[in-house]
């Protein structure tokens, strides 16, 4: 095989000529799960698209050559290491040697659809041949990137869906990096959040862009239209170390989640336990937005790679530090360090735009919280920094 190495972003690509019935054999548990990536377009089901695949169909059997599909391939560095430096890395083998949950169909589904179409029509067509383009990443990082640059002048995918393309392989990392985040709750394992460090799937979609853009009002829905957040999320995911910045981000906020959570009641109101705090995305989305300006610095106003990585291990050490005195302390001091009373006291004043009102308070929350060194004698200085 012949890989391409994409030194921008340390991915590989081997574009290679596969009989269909084996392609159909390699993505048939990909196809099934809506490519094999959580957020991915299904087959479409409108009379339109229809339409179009049963032309697509007839056109295959009539010997039509489709455009290369993408497939997106995640393996350990060892294993990229392995294929692409040997020379005689067989096709057939290659394939053989593919696991089914490391691979996922990024571009081709609406064609993958048809040819199984076709070939229920007519079995001849499996001795056919298509064209698979694979792309062979490290890490999720890779594939995300490759997603936004390919999918940027794609009006109907915003930021939300070009973050859910890689649904499956973000969440795999995140369990793989952050192991103080216990359960991640998502529409195939649906739940409640009933513990700390307990979090769901599209809750840590939504951190992740808010740490990459550094910003506390991000509307997932909205589309490609806002170009510098699509460059400032484009430019983030494309350095290595601001992905493991928000793993690390991620873990000091879990590790503070399950302290909270020894508190089962505390005060009265919304906020009556102590996993109440981190149960609030807007309180999740407070606390990231403020590590990564932080760390990261304000978009325009960015730190130096040296400054990021001293910002980052400085706060890991001040917040475990805090962590850990909270683990000691009696449920009565916790109590009185939380002040969950003051809290609710200032979320429950009836303002406009309460979303954004929350966010506003919990960043400017842990933004103090950070500028003191998480070292304060309660949270009450935290709530009322509004």
């Amino acid at each position: 095989m012949n890989w391409l190495n994409d030194t921008r972003i340390d991915c590989f690509s081997a574009m290679e000529t596969l009989q269909i019935k084996d392609y159909l054999s390699l993505v048939k548990n990909a196809h099934e799960n809506r490519g094999g990536i959580g957020g991915q377009r299904d087959v479409l089901k409108t009379t339109t698209a229809k339409r179009i695949r049963e032309r697509m169909v007839a056109d295959i059997r009539a010997g039509a050559v489709l455009p290369p599909v993408v497939v997106g391939i995640v393996e350990t560095p060892n294993t990229v290491k392995k294929l692409v430096a040997a020379d005689d890395v067989d096709l057939d083998e290659f394939v053989k040697n593919l696991k089914g949950e490391s691979l996922s169909i990024i571009d081709g589904m609406q064609r993958t659809e048809a040819l199984m179409d076709a070939c229920k029509i007519d079995k001849g067509i499996l001795s056919g041949q298509i064209r698979v383009d694979f792309w062979l990443a490290k890490s999720v990082r890779a594939l995300v990137y490759r997603m936004l640059v390919l999918n940027t002048g794609q009006v109907p995918w915003n930021l939300a869906r070009q973050l859910s393309v890689v649904y499956e392989p973000l969440l795999r990392e995140i369990k793989a990096n952050v192991p103080s985040i216990e359960r991640i709750i998502t529409p195939d394992k649906p739940g409640r959040r009933v513990s700390g460090g307990q979090f769901s799937s599209e809750a840590l979609i939504e951190l992740f862009m808010a740490f990459s853009l550094r910003k506390t009002s991000i509307d997932t829905r909205e589309s490609l239209s806002e170009e510098f957040s699509r460059l400032d999320l484009v430019a983030n995911v494309a350095d290595e170390k601001v992905q493991g910045y928000f793993y690390e981000t991620l873990s000091t906020m879990a590790k503070l989640d399950i302290a909270f959570d020894r508190i089962d009641v505390g005060s009265q109101g919304r906020f009556a336990r102590g996993r109440d705090i981190f149960s609030s995305q807007p309180a999740r989305i407070g606390y990231i937005v403020a590590v990564s300006q932080h760390v990261l610095g304000k978009v325009g106003l960015e730190k130096s790679s040296k400054e990021r990585s001293a910002r980052m291990s400085a706060l890991v050490k001040d917040a475990g530090a805090l962590t850990e005195k909270l683990k000691t302390c009696s449920i009565k001091e916790l109590r009185g360090f939380l002040r969950l009373d003051v809290l609710s006291e200032i979320l429950d004043r009836k303002v406009g735009q309460v979303g954004r009102y929350e966010r506003a308070v919990f960043y400017e929350a842990f933004k103090l919280l950070i500028e003191e060194h998480f070292s304060v004698p309660d949270m009450e200085p935290c709530w009322r920094a509004n």
